[in-house]
């Protein structure tokens, strides 16, 4: 049975498999400020009314299966997951702020495919094998051993 998701006038399962990368794809997505940013999607989600399915924190790219609701735009998802966790990040790390002196953390666009065409388990399957992630596992949302 699938998990519908309702609101007073919906009933929707719309899931999104969504990627991101740093801009200049450069590896500084680890330690804590990959623990911080995996929080900051969290907090957002929340706020958004979006399930977190799967998530993975590589060095230089996010990669995450949500549930969203029918009435939020993917657009308007990916620009408060982008704009948000930029501002957030850069500000509490220094070291960021050094590495992308343009005040831009992440590279422009994003890829996203809804999961019809391939099943969500598939989806879940790939992002939990990327880089073994064993070492930094909290609930289905890991960071990778080369983070």
């Amino acid at each position: 049975m699938q998990h519908y998701r309702k609101t007073s006038h919906a009933v929707y399962d719309i899931k999104l498999n969504l990627v991101w990368i740093t801009k200049y794809r450069k590896p500084v997505l680890h330690g804590d400020v990959a623990i911080r940013l995996r929080d900051l999607i969290r907090e957002i989600c929340k706020s958004l009314d979006v399930e977190i399915i799967k998530g993975h924190v590589s060095k230089d790219h996010l990669h995450i299966l949500v549930s969203s609701p029918a009435n939020l735009a993917v657009s308007k998802l990916m620009q408060s997951f982008k704009g948000k966790t930029s501002r957030k990040l850069l500000s509490e790390y220094r070291s960021l702020s050094r590495e992308f002196w343009g005040r831009h953390l992440w590279a422009r666009g994003y890829f996203v495919a809804s999961s019809g065409n391939v099943t969500d388990d598939i989806i879940a399957q790939y992002i939990a094998m990327q880089d073994k992630m064993e070492r930094a596992r909290d609930d289905d949302f890991a960071i990778g051993d080369n983070a």
